[in-house]
């Protein structure tokens, strides 16, 4: 079995975006050599996301509304963990959307359903971060 690592850097400039990464993971999966596997895609940072869906901007526009619904920045002061730096709210928009997605290869290609995509999802940002991508098979 062979296996491929690599880590992507985002800076965001602002502070929750989402970012379709789907054709850098395929250049990667490329790289790679791998024809049957699983691609593991996860974020390294504990204000981040990774997660499969749709890259429709209506339905990107209703996932940030629906997650400010659910954990909304303001009041700061509702939160306990917001001692130091004010991001409990993307702690918890994180767990929402997940940490990873791992995505079965077939004939070397991402073997997706339809419409989906891979996306970073950022909720803490305007500072570096990371996600790893571990491809593993043949």
């Amino acid at each position: 079995m062979k296996s491929f690592t690599k880590e992507l850097w985002f800076n965001t400039g602002r502070e929750r975006e989402f970012i379709n990464i789907t054709g850098t993971v395929e250049e990667l999966l490329r790289a790679s050599g791998i024809q049957e596997g699983l691609c593991l895609v996860n974020a390294m940072h504990i204000t981040a996301s990774v997660f499969v869906n749709d890259d429709e901007r209506g339905l990107h526009h209703d996932f940030d509304v629906w997650l400010e619904k659910l954990a909304p920045h303001e009041p700061v002061s509702s939160y306990a963990h917001n001692t130091g730096e004010v991001n409990a709210d993307a702690h918890l928009k994180r767990q929402i959307m997940g940490r990873e997605a791992v995505v079965a290869v077939t004939g070397g290609r991402l073997h997706f359903g339809p419409w989906e995509q891979l996306f970073y999802g950022e909720f803490d940002g305007c500072r570096r971060k990371r996600v790893l991508v571990k491809i593993i098979g043949e």
